[in-house]
């Protein structure tokens, strides 16, 4: 299950909820005041590379920048 971040706009409380499906979104009240006035945070997300995989991120993959200075 998704786990969404959101922000109530009566209070301003900021809390996450695990919901099935973003239709849920619509049925979410704020844990605080329970007011169903709550705006939905765009939320980061990180991954895991499994297996060693490499994302060319090592100093010799990475081109320099010509800054035109000798």
């Amino acid at each position: 299950m998704p786990l969404f971040e959101f922000t109530c706009k009566h209070c301003g409380q900021e809390f996450e909820e695990l919901l099935r499906s973003t239709s849920a979104v619509s049925e979410v009240s704020c844990p605080v005041c329970k007011s169903s006035q709550v705006q939905r945070k765009i939320s980061t997300f990180a991954t895991r590379i499994v297996g060693g995989g490499s994302l060319g991120s090592s100093p010799s993959s990475v081109s320099s920048c010509n800054t035109g200075s000798t």
